[in-house]
Formats: structure tokens, sequence, C-alpha cells
């Protein structure tokens, strides 16, 4: 195993600058996850940590190593694609063992990693099979299983789910997760789906136009975003925002554009008038019987354990998440109550966190 660590590293084509001096330190052992948009740079730069792209500028260090300049076939990473390339006319085992065969390895050295990858995946029946006599996640569990045959230092997983149903998905999530904490092995894993980062991390690296926004644990991002941005991408159902201005008449307040008011938290670094975002999470809005803002319930989702509904102000739109069956419905007039230590105050220009 080994650590890697990031120094500036910039990736530029032609003109056009995809990445803007990544600094970023993976320990050994961690399970890292780069998430953001589609085009926000983060499969490119895993493509650069496996040595499928140049790098325009900074250094890649796997372990104490840097790698710039050396081969993709002698990183010792071992990378797992969206898509399985398995070869169609090999069998699981022969598609598990192929890179050990490349490197003349002995037939029982690699007869037994096979075995002890399969085990470990739950493939053991399924060794003689070819790839079109499986099911879509045992195909991902064989493209795993050779990865792990290889015993690399690091793992590279470069949206690895995104074929699977929805169903599916949640399972292999699962299992990659497990299979990370038998084997300890560095990883770093790409993908657009916050769920996955956030059930999946060690820690989070959070991407936007080549920039990273910020590193961090899951729940720390999701307690405290650093920005608009990161406050906007991490969360399911999203965080709701509202545009305000800055109120201090003895306690300090938020103007909504329709003249209702949040009580915001003291010792925010801000003069009367000024321009903000607040923002709140569904499931920390509150039906109250006589305070909080007034809305109108437009739409009403019954999940079972929970309900998601939608209501609006004369302004804004609220999506509220709450526990169990609340009995509102369409067109109900509604209060909505809301802790001030819940919210997240932001500047309106720059989208950085001020409280």
């Amino acid at each position: 195993m080994a650590s890697v660590t990031l120094n500036k590293v910039r990736k530029n084509y032609g003109a056009v600058q995809v990445l803007q001096e990544v600094d970023l330190n993976i320990a050994d052992g961690e399970f890292v996850v780069l998430v953001g948009p589609s085009g926000c740079g983060k499969s490119t730069l895993l493509r650069m940590i496996a040595g499928l792209e140049e790098v325009s500028g900074g250094e890649i260090h796997i372990g104490e190593r840097v790698v710039n300049d050396v081969a993709p076939k002698d990183r010792d990473i071992a990378m797992v694609f969206q898509s399985y390339a398995l070869y169609p006319h090999m069998d699981v085992s022969k598609n598990m063992g192929f890179s050990l065969m490349l490197k003349k390895a002995e037939k029982t050295a690699i007869a037994s990693r096979v075995q002890a990858a399969a085990k470990r995946l739950g493939l053991n029946t399924y060794l003689e099979r070819l790839p079109r006599q499986l099911s879509g996640g045992q195909r991902q569990r064989v493209a795993m299983g050779r990865a792990i045959v290889r015993d690399p230092k690091v793992f590279l997983f470069d949206e690895p789910l995104s074929n699977l149903d929805a169903k599916l998905r949640v399972h292999m999530r699962a299992e990659v997760k497990a299979l990370h904490q038998q084997l300890k092995t560095t990883s770093v894993y790409v993908t657009h789906d916050q769920i996955e980062a956030m059930t999946m991390a060690d820690r989070i690296v959070v991407m936007n136009d080549g920039v990273v926004q910020q590193v961090g644990p899951p729940l720390d991002l999701y307690d405290r975003p650093a920005n608009i941005f990161v406050a906007g991408f991490i969360g399911s159902p999203g965080m709701n925002f509202l545009h305000a201005t800055f109120s201090k008449t003895g306690k300090a307040d938020a103007v909504l554009a329709d003249g209702q008011k949040l009580r915001l938290p003291d010792g925010l670094p801000l003069s009367d008038g000024a321009a903000i975002t607040v923002g709140l999470r569904p499931e920390h809005i509150r039906l109250s019987p006589t305070e909080g803002l007034t809305a109108e319930v437009e739409v009403v989702e019954p999940l079972g354990l929970s309900t998601q509904f939608y209501a609006r102000t004369e302004e804004l739109e609220l999506c509220v998440f709450a526990m169990g069956r609340p009995t509102v419905k369409a067109g109900d007039v509604v209060r909505l109550s809301i802790d001030p230590s819940a919210l997240h105050v932001f500047d309106q220009t720059s989208g950085l966190r001020l409280n």
C-alpha cells in the first residue's frame, strides 16, 4: 500500500485549463472519493494518477516516488472502469488472472490469488463462466477481482457502478466499502453521485470547474459546507437557498423578498443591508401551529417512513423533509419553523460561508 500526494497538479488542453493547481494528500489505506458534476475534472485527475493522461504541471507522488514520467504498468496501481472491459472469450478465472499471466507468474500462484479474490467477492461458483453468462453486478465483481489479484499499492475506481440499476448500485456500494475495509488498500473513487460519496468515503473531495472546492469527512461537508456550491451539491434532497437582506435591529434577521423574516445566529460579520443567501436543509424545517414562515403546500410526496413536500411563499419554494406521515395536502397553508442554529449563511456575491 502507499499514500498518494498531488502537488500543484495542473492539466491543460491547449489554452484550456481543465485542472487548476490541485493539492491533495491521500493517506495510506484511505478511501477518498472525488465528486462533482460532469466536466469538473475528476475523471481527468484520476487518469493522471493512473498515468493515462500527461501532467501539464506539478507532481504526483505514489508513496515516495514521483510518477509523472512513470508508465502506467509500472505505477503499481489497478483501475476499475465504468465499462467492465472483460475479455469475452475468457472465463472468469482467466479474466481475473490475466494480468499475472502477462507477468509470467507461476500458474499455482495465479490460481491461488484468483481463488482468494473469488472467495472475497462471492465468485467461487462462477470461475468457469464466460462474461456473457453473468449479470451486470457479477461482471463488475469480476472487474474488481481482476484488480484485487494484482495486489496493487493503489486502487483507482472510475464511476464503476454507473451502468448498474438503482437497486444493484446500492448493493454494490456496500460490497465495495466492505471490500476496502478488508483489504485496507489506498483507494481513489470517482463518481458524480453524491450519495455514493457520502456513504463510501473516508474523505470527500468536491470539485467544480477544475478547482477543489472542499475536502473533508462526509458529515463535515454536510454540516459545514465551505460555499454555496458544496452546500447545494452535497445532500439529497438538496439544500434550500433563500436570497435575503441582513437586518440587525436588536437581533440578527434575514429579510426575505416577500418581507418575511428568519432569525439568524448571532455574531455574523455583516452590516445592515448586506445581501446574503440563507441555506437550510429540508430536514431542519418543522411544521408549527403558530410560528415561522407562512407557505402554501404545492406537492406532497409520501415515502412511507417519511414524507417530502414542497411549499411556496409569495416569492420562494421550500422543500421540507419530515419523518412519519404529517397530515398535509396540496393547497394547505402551513407555518414552517426553523431553528437559527441549523441555518447556513453565505455571502451572496462570493458564495462563501459566513457562519
